[in-house]
């Protein structure tokens, strides 16, 4: 199990959504402005391809992508992916490493918060010299692939196919057929509909899940920014459900929905079945989730076919009124 640690420096848990609120969107911001991050004119030099040093830069985020950062005298903020940061004189905000460690000097002072996937948070002093009640937190776990991603994001979408990948990829097959049969056996009026309306509008269906999924991503962006922790907490929570069990029926309704159309074209009338057309199509699926950069749209289509069937859905004739 990955493990997780958290320390601080005043009475903020780790599980507070303060952190995803603030630190992790402005993450993510700084993740797509990167580009003009270090637009300015400030004292910044390159002592060698792997290291950025920043001599006073007091007012600019510094942003890097598998180069080292080692702040010398001052930086506003620092996130760095596929490599260390290395503090020896003052950051007024946030550090970040993802794919790296932040290493603090004695002496130094880090002001914000500090946040680490795949690395680890290493001050030289027992009393490092940090803002009050700042948060620390490290995801200590799958180190090397946090590494290989932040330094080559691209590799994400382009696999490497290993053993261990192709062993992870039956066991999601046998995971999903099992899956899809249970549903289509407990609840075969719901896949019913939700393959019948595929067939029938299935453009209708996917370009309504999809503009829905960039509209509550917009809003969950927004709300964890603007609306109180306990509050980012509810709905975050009813986010990820309603989007897990959107995920669930549309995938199942696609496996269902490709396998009738293998049969359909591929295999005699006789040799037909629910279960093989279910099996069918969860290797289709299986192997388009597989394909190099071809796997980021196979996703984006499940989880858009299956918000658009929730959305479009209708309630059966056991539920209305009599």
């Amino acid at each position: 199990m990955p493990n997780i640690i958290s320390s601080h420096t005043g009475p903020i848990s780790l599980h507070q959504p303060a952190l995803r609120g603030k630190t992790i969107s402005t993450i993510f911001i700084l993740m797509l402005i990167s580009g003009f991050a270090l637009g300015g004119t400030q004292s910044i030099s390159d002592s060698d391809q792997n290291t950025l040093v920043i001599d006073s830069s007091p007012d600019m985020e510094i942003i890097a992508f598998s180069k080292k950062v080692v702040v010398r005298q001052s930086a506003k903020g620092v996130l760095v992916f596929g490599n260390d940061v290395e503090i020896h004189g003052r950051v007024e905000g946030d550090v970040a490493a993802v794919g790296g460690s932040v290493i603090q000097k004695d002496g130094s002072y880090i002001g914000g918060d500090v946040i680490v996937f795949g690395g680890k948070y290493a001050p030289e002093s027992d009393k490092a010299l940090r803002g009050e009640n700042k948060q620390t937190i490290i995801y200590a776990a799958y180190e090397d692939e946090f590494q290989k991603y932040a330094r080559d994001p691209f590799a994400i979408f382009s696999p490497s196919f290993t053993f261990a990948f192709l062993a992870l990829r039956i066991v999601l097959l046998l995971f999903w057929f099992l899956i899809s049969l249970g549903l289509t056996t407990i609840a075969p009026g719901a896949v019913s509909r939700a393959v019948a309306r595929l067939k029938l509008s299935s453009t209708k269906v996917v370009a309504i899940g999809f503009f829905s999924f960039i509209g509550v991503n917009i809003l969950l962006f927004a709300a964890l920014n603007v609306l109180p922790n306990y509050m980012n907490a509810v709905f975050i929570g009813m986010a990820l459900l309603t989007l897990t069990l959107a995920y669930v029926l549309g995938r199942v309704a696609l496996h269902v929905t490709f396998g009738k159309l293998i049969q359909k074209y591929f295999l005699s009338e006789r040799n037909r079945s629910e279960s093989l057309a279910v099996l069918l199509g969860v290797t289709a699926w299986t192997i388009l989730l597989s394909l190099p950069y071809i796997w980021i749209f196979a996703l984006l289509a499940l989880i858009s076919a299956g918000i658009g069937l929730v959305l479009t859905a209708r309630p059966s004739g056991a539920w209305k009124t009599r």
